[in-house]
């Protein structure tokens, strides 16, 4: 099968299409035998089920145009979050972890749009104090 690089650079996807039809073959045919009833697999039984269950997605970056068939810009918008919990000990409440989790949204946000993170919480506390709607990041 080809790599990421080689669809990043030429972007076919009926290459993908053609390259990935026997792994999603015999990936389906792994989950259908782990999906029968057996009350030695439940917990496999279960996640085979749930991957069948969104079969169709499993496979969106096959034939929607822009989503490339890696993770590695999701992974690399988590990166700051998974380095700030492991050095943080994470929080302490419920309400401290909302914050946390809304604060590192903003930021990855703020720096995708080239956006001064500074600017859009100044925005929204400046909103919040005036009793006006919080702006929105697009």
């Amino acid at each position: 099968m080809g790599s990421p690089e080689e669809f990043r650079r030429d972007g076919d996807r009926s290459h993908l299409l053609e390259q990935i039809g026997p792994v999603k073959e015999d990936l389906r045919a792994l989950l259908e035998r782990a999906a029968q009833k057996s009350a030695k697999t439940k917990r496999h039984r279960i996640f085979a089920n749930n991957l069948l269950k969104r079969w169709p997605a499993l496979w969106t970056f096959t034939t929607v145009p822009g989503v490339e068939p890696t993770n590695n810009r999701a992974e690399r918008g988590l990166r700051g979050a998974v380095i700030y919990r492991k050095l943080s000990l994470g929080s302490q409440s419920h309400q401290g972890e909302r914050t946390i989790e809304r604060l590192l949204s903003a930021s990855v946000t703020c720096r995708l749009q080239r956006r001064s993170l500074f600017a859009y919480l100044t925005d929204v506390l400046s909103a919040s104090i005036r009793g006006d709607p919080i702006p929105l990041l697009a």
